[in-house]
């Protein structure tokens, strides 16, 4: 058998080992790629003839108040969201690395949260933050005041935040953790030798050295506050005064229940655009190459 055979027979062998997967692709991922594009060049209601309206949609968007809303809400719950997520996170996963009994049982502990379902623990604090809930009898029994949580603007987006960042303290916590994990002990000792205090050591070596670990939870907390959903929906439906709307819950109602899915495609192609833009521009500004020798 020569050696021309033998490469074709490899090569027939490769190509029919992916072939399930580039068709497991082409039919989930290529197909409702390009059905958005063509939708988000048309103008349809589900139930009369799909036309081509070319970029209406788009100059639409641009001029849609509603558009402008959210994305002012996203980056307004970012900001609430991602410095509290990664400070706890941050400060979870020290944690760990100081526990020396039950370590296993606090992780799973934490980790409830990030796999409980959205519905209920949605449901839970709605209630536990309620104007009659347990949460404002206290502050009422303590203080003679209560807190608006939910019908406050900005108070329902610091509320939203505050739940999603309990559900993804542990997830997060543990990437942080195992970015500590692989720090040189060698180097704090030596730090140490030269008089250095905790808080130079932190400075000088926890954070330069994990900044992979700390680059990934940015990321995935930004794909994350662009892809909210449950939480503003279930909570507060968007309100007050369309503060809590997010692209998921406009993209969802828009093209289900407005009966536009042209426009919810253009918009769900300026939901992703957005966010690989934040992800690229996090990437260029905090990223830095980390080596341990």
């Amino acid at each position: 058998m020569g050696m021309r055979t033998l490469q074709r027979r490899e090569t027939i062998k490769g190509w029919s080992i992916s072939s399930v997967y580039l068709a497991y692709t082409a039919i989930f991922w290529g197909y409702p790629f390009v059905w958005l594009f063509i939708l988000a060049l048309s103008r349809w209601n589900f139930l009369t003839p799909r036309r081509f309206v070319w970029f209406d949609n788009f100059i639409r968007m641009v001029t849609d108040d509603v558009f402008w809303q959210v994305v002012f809400n996203t980056f307004n719950f970012m900001l609430y969201f991602i410095p509290m997520v990664l400070g706890i996170a941050l400060l979870f996963a020290i944690a760990l690395t100081k526990i020396k009994f039950f370590k296993t049982f606090f992780i799973l502990a934490f980790l409830v949260a990030n796999v409980s379902s959205g519905v209920a623990y949605s449901i839970i604090f709605s209630n536990l933050f309620a104007i009659n809930g347990p949460l404002n009898r206290l502050t009422y029994n303590l203080f003679g005041k209560t807190i608006p949580w939910f019908s406050e603007p900005q108070l329902a987006l610091f509320a939203i935040a505050m739940m999603v960042t309990w559900k993804f303290i542990g997830y997060y916590g543990l990437i942080l953790y195992s970015g500590l994990q692989v720090i040189p002990r060698s180097l704090y000792e030596s730090a140490e030798l030269d008089g250095a205090t905790k808080w130079v050591k932190f400075r000088k070596i926890t954070l330069p050295l994990l900044n992979p670990s700390l680059v990934m939870v940015l990321i995935l907390s930004i794909v994350l506050t662009f892809g909210i959903f449950t939480e503003p929906f279930i909570i507060t439906g968007g309100g007050p005064m369309r503060r809590t709307l997010t692209f998921q819950m406009l993209i969802y109602t828009t093209a289900f229940q407005r009966l536009d899915p042209g426009y919810a495609s253009t918009l769900a192609m300026a939901t992703a655009l957005l966010t690989f833009g934040c992800v690229f521009l996090t990437r260029k500004l905090i990223e830095r190459e980390v080596s341990f020798v």
